[in-house]
Formats: structure tokens, C-alpha cells, sequence
């Protein structure tokens, strides 16, 4: 014969379950906030990623018009016009204005809904390197702007001052 505490040790009890939902809880919590960051990175690389053959236009341009950012626009040296630009699931437009590459986005994430991104070239002198910006701003969406200019060449640094007694 089983006895009674026997019995009662079959199973889960409210508590034991109650705690286990809650830490699914925690967890979700803390996921989710972090997995719609990921997406919105995600979709920001593939908007930067849509700009590519334009860059690359612009680039030859530059090289073939010795450096002048000027000449570089929609329909002129070898930049296709705009109308040419295939929309994306991120990009519903893109200019070229004196070099300078600027995409329009879809509502990829909160605030990015109509917002710009603008890639600029910096002519060096041997290579061209690119900065963006946005509108977008950092209190609506700081995950879409730290990927966009997380890859900015870093910015000139300041001559070092003189040292004491020189």
C-alpha cells in the first residue's frame, strides 16, 4: 500500500510552476529588446548594402573627373539617374548630388519611417573613404544609428601640443 506523502510528491507544485513562468518572463524580458535591436542592424546593413553599385559609380566618377565631387549626380558620368534605382524592402529611393549618396528608408524600425541616410565621400589621395549620417534620430532608434556610423573613418586628430619648456 502507498501512503499518503507518497501520493502527494507525484507532480509539480503551483508554486514550483508559477516560479518557472516567471523566469520565462524575466528572460523574455530582456530578449526581446535585444532581438528587435539585431533586426533593426540588420536591415540598416542591407539599406548600406543597397548603396553599393551607386558608390562604386561614384567612385569612377571621382577618379575620372580628377577628384571633383561636382560633376558626380544622377545621370551625368557614368551615375545611373535615380528613377534607375531599384527600390528594396529597406530603400524606397536614392540621389546622387555631388557625390554624396542618399537613401530614403522605409519603416524598418521606430523613427526611420521616410528618414535619410547620406553616405559623403572624402577624396584622399590615393583612396576614398565614405561618412554617413542620418536624420534618424538617437532618442527614437539608437540601434539604427550606431550601425549606420559605426563605420566612420575616425576624424582628424588634433596636432599634439607643444611640450613644457620647448
Amino acid at each position: 500500500m502507498q501512503t499518503m506523502k507518497q501520493q502527494a510528491q507525484a507532480g509539480f507544485t503551483l508554486i514550483e510552476l508559477m516560479i518557472v513562468v516567471a523566469i520565462i518572463g524575466i528572460l523574455a524580458a530582456v530578449a526581446i529588446p535585444q532581438y528587435s535591436n539585431y533586426t533593426v542592424k540588420a536591415k540598416i546593413a542591407n539599406a548600406l548594402t543597397a548603396a553599393d553599385s551607386l558608390k562604386s559609380a561614384v567612385g569612377m566618377c571621382i577618379q575620372e573627373t580628377s577628384g571633383d565631387t561636382d560633376a558626380c549626380d544622377n545621370g551625368a558620368n557614368g551615375i545611373p539617374a535615380a528613377a534607375a534605382f531599384t527600390a528594396t524592402k529597406e530603400v524606397s529611393a536614392a540621389t546622387v548630388t555631388n557625390g554624396a549618396v542618399e537613401l530614403t528608408l522605409t519603416d524598418i524600425g521606430k523613427g526611420t519611417s521616410g528618414k535619410k541616410i547620406t553616405m559623403t565621400p572624402n577624396v584622399g589621395s590615393g583612396n576614398i573613404t565614405w561618412t554617413n549620417t542620418t536624420d534618424i534620430a538617437a532618442s527614437d532608434n539608437s540601434a539604427a544609428v550606431e550601425a549606420i556610423t559605426k563605420n566612420n573613418p575616425p576624424a582628424a586628430a588634433a596636432p599634439a601640443a607643444p611640450a613644457a619648456g620647448s
